[in-house]
């Protein structure tokens, strides 16, 4: 037996754990470790994935229930208006009936036809005001996770 024959077993016994593995083992560690880590990063990637879901899925919710708020809070409006010019119609009538001559009648007239302007001018303001108003409060639970979404991601 040569004597490097005999060096090398005892080369061997003092060489750390991690050298004696075949390369079939390291590569099924290094391998399981990229596996491993590959795994923790997609349940990090799904986590992030699924509380930005479920971030957008309120704030959808909130702009869904302000929609319905401003639609109710239009009809209520409208149902207003309406209760308004046929009360203002009704009062006409009874003044038309009651009147004595066409010259009163001609005043009467004239009386309900410029305050029927200016309610239905307010009218056109107050719903416009709050088509405004409708139009901006679904929108802002939404546009308010998007800059959020964006923040977080920057």
């Amino acid at each position: 037996m040569a004597s490097s024959d005999v060096a090398a077993p005892l080369a061997l016994e003092g060489a750390s754990a991690p050298a004696l593995r075949s390369p079939s083992a390291l590569l099924q560690e290094s391998l399981r470790q990229a596996v491993e880590k590959g795994l923790a990063e997609t349940r990090a990637a799904y986590a992030r994935i699924k509380e930005a879901a479920d971030e957008a899925s309120y704030a959808l919710e909130a702009s869904v229930a302000n929609a319905a708020k401003g639609v109710i809070a239009f009809n209520t409006q409208a149902l207003e208006a309406l209760r308004v010019n046929f009360d203002a119609g009704v009062d006409f009538a009874k003044a038309a009936i009651n009147s004595k001559s066409v010259s009163e009648l001609v005043a009467v007239q004239s009386d309900h036809a410029s305050k029927q302007v200016e309610i239905l001018a307010a009218q056109a303001k107050a719903f416009g005001d709050l088509a405004q108003k409708i139009g901006a409060e679904p929108v802002d639970p939404i546009k308010n996770q998007i800059a959020r979404a964006f923040r977080l991601s920057a």
